[in-house]
């Protein structure tokens, strides 16, 4: 009688993975660690902008999504239920640590605050702080949306599951946000061209 050989752990989906975790495979939460930690950690740095605030946040996501897996109903992607937890659990040290002043916000905030931290996808290394400079200065919910779908490049559902809001929001969000960050980026550039010119702060030769 042939065996049925069992799947390898690499080879299970993410949804099988969470279920074996539940049942008690000391495996599972592993390999999906494994498998979005990448994905995981961008949402944590470019919420945070502190690598070691970050590594605390994903420590703490991954140990509330190791003990909720069992509660994990299925009716969304296991990337979205993870990366909801990581704007959760950074959501949480921005509140404890205070990172910046509250600023008054919409009713539908409750997981807006996805910070862009990481390095851009550009080589101009100058145009990637200056968005992150801009960024810091919108409302939470604004910069979580351009995050996400500009720069992470959610779609604007998967966005809007991830935030859990409806996906009108998350556009009308984003449209904000670039009409905000525009002026932001030319104060930012003009800023820097200045003081880049001649090698001396102000422009002008020495």
């Amino acid at each position: 009688m042939a065996s049925v050989s069992t799947p390898r752990v690499d080879e299970v989906p993410d949804k099988e993975l969470l279920a074996r975790h539940a049942q008690g495979d000391p495996h599972a939460f592993a390999e999906l660690v494994h498998r979005h930690r990448d994905r995981m950690w961008a949402v944590a740095l470019r919420t945070l902008g502190d690598p070691d605030e970050a590594a605390d946040a994903l420590q703490d996501a991954c140990l509330s999504a190791f003990r909720a897996a069992g509660r994990f109903r299925g009716d969304a992607a296991v990337t979205t239920w993870l990366h909801r937890i990581v704007v959760n659990a950074c959501l949480d040290r921005i509140r404890r640590r205070s990172v910046r002043p509250a600023t008054p916000m919409g009713d539908d905030a409750t997981f807006d605050a996805v910070a862009p931290k990481m390095p851009d996808p550009t080589d101009a290394h100058g145009v990637s702080l200056d968005v992150q400079q801009a960024l810091a200065h919108l409302p939470y919910e604004q910069r979580a949306a351009l995050v996400l779908v500009d720069m992470m490049g959610y779609s604007v559902d998967d966005a809007a599951a991830v935030l859990e809001v409806p996906p009108g929001t998350i556009k009308s969000r984003c449209a904000r946000g670039r009409a905000r960050l525009a002026p932001l980026l030319r104060q930012h550039r003009n800023r820097r061209d200045a003081r880049n010119v001649g090698g001396v702060e102000g422009g002008g030769a020495p």
